[in-house]
This record gives C-alpha cells, sequence and structure tokens, in this order.
C-alpha cells in the first residue's frame, strides 16, 4: 500500500507545531531547529499555538478518504487525541497557567539539555545555552503573570526548582566550563541574570495567598478526557479506579505471604532488611554492569526478547549537576534522545567516591542498595525495561509519534499518549524477570511491594482528580496503604497532582500487556520472544491501541 499523502503532510504539520511550541521538548527528542528557544507562554503566546491547534484540528477534519497503512491509521488517532489534550493543557486553569513547576521545569532544563549529551560540537551548544539562559528573565515574568495562585504544595517545590536552578547557574554550570577548559566570558553574564529571573520568580512564588483545598484536582472531566484520548483505555476514571482497588487487594494478599514464607511478620520489616544488601564502596559502579550484563543474559537464555545492539554506560553523576540535582527532575536514566542516535548512552548514577566522609558513603549505599539497582536501575530502566523498549520505538516503529512519544522532557514525557507502553513495558519487564528466578526471595518482596504501589498509584489519581479526596488524604493513603515514609508519601501526591492521569498508566499499561499476552498465549503458534517483539515494533502508543492491532492481525 502506498503511503497516504494528505495524512503524511498533515503529520509533517503537526510536528513542525509541535517542536515549535515544545521547543525544549525539541531539544530532548533530537530535532534541534529551536535550541535557541524557550516556550512562549505569554496570552499572545498561548494564543499563537492554540489558533496553530485549531489549524492542525481542522485540516485532520477535511482529509480526504485514502488507503491508509496500520501505522498511519494509529498516527491520526494518536494526533486527534494529542490536539485534544493539548487544547486542554494550553487553555485550563489546572495547567501551564495555575503550575509554576511547570515553567520552571522548561526554563532549567532547556539549558542542562544542551549540556548533558554531546550531540553536537560543544560550542554550538553553548552558544544556544547562553540564548537560553538570555530568554530565562522574560519566560520567567511570563510565568509571574500567568499564576496568580496555585496549590501551596506546587509552589513549595517549584521554590525547590527554583533553588535548584540558581544552584546550577551559580555554580553548576562553571563547573561544567571549567572541565570543558571553556573561558567564562558571555555565558556568566547570561547565567547570571537568569539565577536572578529565578530569585524574582521565587520571591514571587512565597507572596502568593495559599490556594484551596481542591485546586490540586483537575476535575472529572479533565480526567476522562486523558483516559479517553490519551491512553485510549477501553474504560473510564470509575474503571481504573475499581481496577486498582482489585490490584491493591491482591498485591497486599502477595506481600503477606511473601513475607510470611520468609518468617516475617511484617513485611516492611523485609524491606528494611534490604537496605544492608548493597555492593562493597570498591565495586561499586562495576555492580551496575554485572548486573547489568547477568540481566541480558537470563533475558536471552530464556528467549524473552531479541536483545538489541544499544550500549549503555553507567557513570557516576556529572559534578557539575550534583548540587543541583537533588532539587530537579535530574532522571538517573534519561530516554536517548530519538534522532541524535549517540553511540553510547550514559546512565547516571548516584556519586560514592571515596573522598566523601564515611558516613555519606554508608547512607548513599544504603540507599542505593542492591535490590534498588537490580530492580529500579538496571531491569526497569537501563536494561530490559526503559532502555530496550526505546531501542524499539526508535528503530522499529511505522507509527512516527510513537518513535518520539516516551522521550524524557523538562518535566514529563514528550506526549501523553506514550505512557501506557514506556511505562506499563517497563513494570511488565520486572515481573517478566521475576518469572525467570532472576530475584532473590528478599527482592521478590521488593518487587511485591512495586506491585502495591502500582495499585496504589491507579487509586489515588483517581481519587485526588476527581475530588473525592485531598492532597493531605492522598499522602496519607500513600503512608498508611502503600507503606511509604510520610516524605516520600507527600512527594508522591504532588507528583500525581500536578500531572493528572499520569499515575495510572503503570497499572492500567502493564494489565493490559498481561491481558494480551495471556489472550495470544491460547492462539496456534504462540512464541513469548516473537511476541514481545512485537509489541514493542509499536512503539511508544497506548497499549490499548496496539492490543486492538495485535488481536485483529492474529499470530503471524
Amino acid at each position: 500500500m502506498t503511503r497516504a499523502p494528505h495524512l503524511s503532510a498533515a503529520l509533517d504539520a503537526y510536528l513542525d507545531w509541535y517542536y515549535a511550541t515544545y521547543p525544549v521538548n525539541a531539544t530532548f527528542i533530537g530535532m534541534h531547529d529551536h535550541d535557541d528557544r524557550l516556550p512562549d507562554l505569554s496570552p499572545a503566546g498561548v494564543a499563537e499555538g492554540v489558533a496553530g491547534l485549531e489549524a492542525l484540528r481542522g485540516r485532520l477534519q477535511l482529509l480526504p478518504s485514502e488507503p491508509m497503512t496500520a501505522s498511519e491509521r494509529l498516527d491520526r488517532l494518536l494526533v486527534e487525541g494529542a490536539l485534544d489534550i493539548q487544547a486542554w493543557e494550553l487553555t485550563s486553569r489546572d495547567f501551564y497557567l495555575a503550575n509554576p513547576s511547570l515553567h520552571t521545569g522548561e526554563a532549567i532544563f532547556g539549558v542542562i539539555a544542551l549540556l548533558l549529551r554531546p550531540f553536537a560540537p560543544l560550542e554550538r551548544r553553548l552558544k544556544a545555552a547562553t540564548a537560553r539562559m538570555r530568554a530565562i528573565p522574560e519566560f520567567l515574568a511570563q510565568a509571574r503573570a500567568n499564576v496568580h495562585h496555585t496549590p501551596r504544595a506546587w509552589a513549595e517545590r517549584a521554590r525547590r526548582e527554583c533553588r535548584g536552578a540558581i544552584a546550577l547557574l551559580e555554580r553548576g554550570l562553571g563547573e561544567f566550563l571549567a572541565e570543558n577548559d571553556i573561558r567564562p566570558a558571555e555565558h556568566q553574564s547570561a547565567a547570571a541574570a537568569a539565577a536572578q529571573a529565578f530569585r524574582d520568580f521565587d520571591a514571587h512564588l512565597s507572596s502568593l495567598p495559599e490556594g484551596e483545598a481542591g485546586e490540586a484536582a483537575c476535575g472529572s472531566n479533565a480526567l476522562d478526557l486523558l483516559v479517553r484520548r490519551g491512553h485510549f483505555l477501553p474504560m473510564d476514571a470509575a474503571g481504573v479506579l475499581a481496577l486498582g482497588q482489585h490490584h491493591l487487594t491482591l498485591a497486599e494478599e502477595e506481600l503477606h505471604e511473601r513475607a510470611a514464607s520468609l518468617g516475617i511478620t511484617d513485611w516492611r520489616d523485609g524491606l528494611a532488611r534490604l537496605q544492608d544488601v548493597h555492593p562493597a564502596l570498591e565495586g561499586y559502579y562495576a555492580r551496575y554492569t554485572e548486573v547489568w550484563e547477568a540481566a541480558r543474559a537470563a533475558a536471552q537464555a530464556h528467549g524473552l526478547v531479541t536483545w538489541p545492539e544499544y550500549p549503555i554506560r553507567f557513570v557516576p553523576q556529572p559534578l557539575w549537576a550534583r548540587e543541583a540535582a537533588p532539587d530537579l527532575y535530574f532522571l538517573f536514566y534519561r530516554a536517548p534522545a530519538a534522532f541524535d542516535r549517540l553511540p553510547v548512552v550514559e546512565y547516571l548514577v548516584t556519586a560514592i567516591e571515596p573522598d566523601m566522609p564515611s558516613e555519606e558513603q554508608r547512607r548513599r549505599l544504603r540507599a542505593t542498595n542492591e535490590s534498588v539497582i537490580k530492580l529500579n536501575h538496571v531491569v526497569h530502566h537501563g536494561s530490559l525495561g526503559h532502555h530496550v523498549q526505546n531501542w524499539y520505538a526508535y528503530h522499529r516503529a511505522g507509527s512516527r509519534l510513537g518513535r518520539i512519544a516516551a522521550v524524557d522532557c523538562a518535566s514529563r514525557i514528550a506526549l501523553f499518549a506514550g505512557g501506557t507502553m514506556a511505562e506499563g513495558w517497563a513494570c511488565y519487564a520486572t515481573d517478566l524477570i521475576e518469572e525467570i528466578g532472576f530475584l532473590t526471595p528478599l527482592e521478590q518482596l521488593a518487587h511485591s511491594h512495586s506491585r502495591l504501589r502500582m495499585a496504589a498509584r491507579a487509586v489515588a489519581d483517581v481519587n485526588l482528580h476527581s475530588g473525592a479526596w485531598t492532597l493531605e488524604e492522598t499522602a496519607a493513603f500513600y503512608r498508611d496503604r502503600a507503606g511509604l515514609a510520610a516524605e516520600a508519601a507527600r512527594a508522591e501526591a504532588v507528583k500525581n497532582s500536578m500531572h493528572p492521569g499520569t499515575a495510572l498508566m503503570y497499572l492500567c499499561g502493564t494489565t493490559q500487556i498481561h491481558d494480551l499476552r495471556r489472550e495470544m498465549q491460547r492462539r496456534p503458534g504462540f512464541d513469548l520472544r516473537y511476541f514481545h517483539d512485537r509489541l514493542l515494533s509499536y512503539g511508544s502508543i497506548p497499549v490499548a491501541l496496539i492490543a486492538a492491532e495485535m488481536q485483529a492481525r492474529g499470530p503471524s
């Protein structure tokens, strides 16, 4: 079948609009025409973005009937859904116009995106970073004009991000320049002005009146929009809530059973034991690679997936980022740019150096214990989970949106629609590695707790954004039912409140993959590796859409 020319042109137009409207996302994706710009969230800029969006909607509605491939049909659905969600985000008082953290994230990660990866000569990247630093004062002035009231927790998070940004601009950038033997010159003057803009925004946030209790909820209508037009789920938010409650009960039962089999009365005591199972200091960095190689060998031996050649290197978090990173959305594993295609991906692990105080070394080793390295850093993120899934999205996906949707950007992934596949596959990958006996009994207990948290996220997402729970009640639920420490429970609740419809994608995506596998296993000729390869080949698009395609096409 020949490609549908009218749809292809409409997709070109959408992606051109997207990269221009979200220039920081474009940098992370590997499209560099807008590397010197930040988004325009002024009233005129938002109006221009919405006008472009409406023109795209009209263009899609007028497309002539023409033969389309499966990937083209999927892309049309995805673009139409994305435009519905982006229209809500750009105009709602519950998103950009109310959330200061979205402004601080775009501002500072517009710079960080240009420092992290050597996709171009350093001189070119620094020139673009300097242009973005010069744009930060105007951009944060727009933020002050946009945000007149906000939930206190959102303001607190944005203020922490201001602190991290100031640290990066005033000290981290200097360390980066010194490491690369670059004279400060104009870069430092632009950084100083940007740092002052963050101070001004911090002062603005400190002066805002406290928001009302219900402001953290996006509301049932918006939540249903995200569920229906973003994740394309075959259920509404009430169905997601019921699913979450069911799996919450299952996970609690599993935790108690596994704890009992280990002779442990309270499963929390078992999780505490894992903190004492950590690599030796002298083998700390090498341990990541050892576990990665073991996970790959196990997956290949059991025929789980056709493992791609996609080198990854575990390295300490760069010195220039260490002061700022704890206050920012600074990820260990950031999905590689879809179009930069660097030969080796760097995974930034917690630094534990010989010259650190011994007490700090012990603290970091306990926090980065063996189960965290194996389950989170290696399996979920750096190997069978996100890393393998990203390779398939970039190199095998026929969907143009499926190639870019799950790229990590300033505060979230590039397109909402990428969530159920990206996180669903990564959580399912950990289930797979458990199936083949790769986990110790204590690590299995930790994975059961991950399943409990995954179900709790779905319950919390719906109850919070439907208005049934306040932010405080959501945090209490995470603490009392999911076993999170008080500080972690509040952080999880705040994150859920700022990004509605995202916490539920873990459970929904994972459950849909398991359901699809069970159905396909009943068909003659089922092969597990082929099933996974085929599933991954669709890229980062909603699992519900992938499942419908695979079920319709059959085993071939």
